[in-house]
């Protein structure tokens, strides 16, 4: 009974929008948001590298530059990698405009403070070519395919400094255009489209910052994340059947991003993007901004909204995340006006698999347990004891898989020096007086 009303209440929630006139809407945010129009946008090429993956990022209205906590993070953050818990396999698909789609494999795994993973995304549309009568002479797919290999790393990692993160992707993406026919007879011109497919070579960086603050409970996770990327940075060439050149540039951007979570089950998060045109920054489109929300309802549902304002014309979409068996299923609507002149409805998937936190959670458990048993030692009067325990607990957390300085016991250890060897002092110099 507890399921039924859950996804009675899911389905609900998600699927009663697509089924209304939402034409009085789209005119009414086009009013409002009409000074944002923005002449310069579509001036790049690599347009599908700005498209969401789907899932829980879409349902965030793709605010995700500082969450990045799933294996999403490659379109957003590449610093992310490093901090993530568990290793992570995922699949996306997202239904965009028309007959076209985005289907997107992601894994990620992370050695201690060192993360790294891959990315394999492929957006699609179907290429049909008619001639002077009609008649379909040619049937094929437009396609853009990208790869990104991702390294990132956590410096200065803690137990309450969470730690810088840096990150980069190294990306590289294909537009393949089928090969067209010649008009006069109609026959598939053999290596016509590759002349106007286009090879691009990009690279992401990211930062990542963690901290807690203004927090309403006790965890050990930041409740404050900060993010900071630059994505898309690099070149696109075409002409590969004649006389290879630069293509249009490829659509980079800056995007500054900041997360809070008040309330353990409650997180919002805002960002504002920069796009940018490198060949001709004058050319680049207005900022954007957007900002999602995340109430988890229980352990295994969630719910996420999301806006994003991009142009004049605004992005609003909502989603849920549920957990069956150790894997996350994610879908996500979205009422979009950013992509299309009428309203488009989305609908994207997304499936996530973990695969266990390479002994982090054990490993920090010994770390506790050290670290206790110290403070019980120390305060029985046992000393030597004492240091031992928490040596112990720093050895461990410095090492595979924590790479952490353990500040506890670190402020414990220091201290109980400080005061014994204090003591010795005083012990000696009252020894003095007593033998004159």
């Amino acid at each position: 009974m507890k399921k039924i009303s859950i996804f009675s209440i899911f389905f609900l929630i998600l699927f009663p929008a697509p089924a209304l006139d939402l034409t009085g809407l789209q005119d009414s945010l086009s009013e409002i948001f009409s000074s944002s129009v923005d002449d310069n946008e579509g001036s790049t090429t690599f347009r599908s590298m700005n498209i969401p993956c789907g899932g829980r990022t879409e349902s965030l209205g793709t605010v995700f530059t500082a969450i990045c906590d799933d294996a999403s993070f490659f379109d957003y953050n590449p610093a992310a990698s490093a901090v993530l818990e568990k290793s992570e396999i995922a699949v996306y698909h997202n239904t965009w405009i028309s007959d076209s789609a985005q289907e997107t494999l992601a894994l990620t795994r992370r050695n201690g403070s060192f993360g790294y993973g891959a990315q394999l995304k492929c957006f699609y549309v179907p290429f049909s070519e008619y001639n002077l009568y009609g008649d379909r002479v040619a049937s094929s797919y437009y396609s853009e395919t990208s790869l990104a290999f991702n390294t990132a790393y956590n410096f200065l990692s803690g137990y309450t400094f969470k730690g810088l993160t840096l990150g980069t992707n190294a990306k590289l993406a294909w537009r393949n255009v089928p090969d067209y026919t010649d008009n006069q007879n109609d026959s598939v011109i053999s290596g016509s489209g590759l002349e106007q497919s286009a090879l691009g070579i990009m690279a992401d960086f990211g930062l990542l910052l963690r901290f807690s603050a203004l927090k309403a409970y006790q965890d050990r996770e930041p409740n404050i994340k900060v993010g900071l990327s630059l994505n898309n940075f690099g070149i696109a060439l075409t002409g590969f059947g004649s006389s290879v050149k630069k293509d249009d540039d490829v659509p980079s951007r800056i995007s500054f991003g900041l997360s809070y979570r008040p309330f353990q089950r409650f997180t919002i998060s805002t960002e504002i993007r920069k796009p940018l045109v490198l060949s001709d920054l004058s050319a680049s489109t207005k900022l954007s901004f957007g900002v999602g929300a995340e109430a988890k309802i229980t352990d295994f549902f969630a719910f996420q909204s999301g806006f994003l304002l991009q142009g004049a014309n605004p992005r609003i979409s909502m989603g849920s995340e549920f957990e069956i068996k150790g894997i996350k299923m994610d879908v996500a609507y979205t009422f979009d006006l950013t992509s299309s002149a009428n309203p488009i409805n989305h609908i994207s998937l997304s499936a996530k698999m973990t695969f266990g936190d390479r002994g982090r959670k054990e490993a920090m458990q010994k770390v506790d347990e050290a670290y206790l048993a110290g403070l019980k030692l120390y305060a029985e009067g046992y000393y030597t004891e004492a240091l031992y325990k928490w040596n112990e607990a720093i050895i461990i957390a410095g090492s595979e898989p924590l790479d952490m300085r353990y500040e506890p016991a670190i402020q414990a250890k220091n201290a109980a020096i400080n005061f014994n060897s204090s003591k010795f002092e005083l012990e000696s110099m009252y020894s003095i007086d007593f033998e004159e």
